[in-house]
């Protein structure tokens, strides 16, 4: 099993119970537009919450690329 990127803390934060608040996976996930859903779902059977999380991967995957 792999481990998801999160991009780590979206707003970090010194955390004294323990939780760093929102991810920015989360974050980019809940950014998503609706063309960007409609975008990923067309042809396919994703929900709309697997589509914003698809969004927020490729998200990920443009930050962390090398020009």
């Amino acid at each position: 099993m792999s481990t998801i990127n999160d991009g780590g803390p979206a707003f970090p934060r010194h955390a004294y119970d323990g939780h760093d608040g929102m991810t920015l996976r989360d974050y980019f996930a809940s950014q998503a537009t609706d063309a960007d859903i409609a975008d990923i779902q067309h042809g396919t059977k994703f929900t709309r919450e697997r589509a914003r999380y698809i969004h927020a991967d490729r998200m990920l995957w443009e930050r962390e690329v090398k020009p």
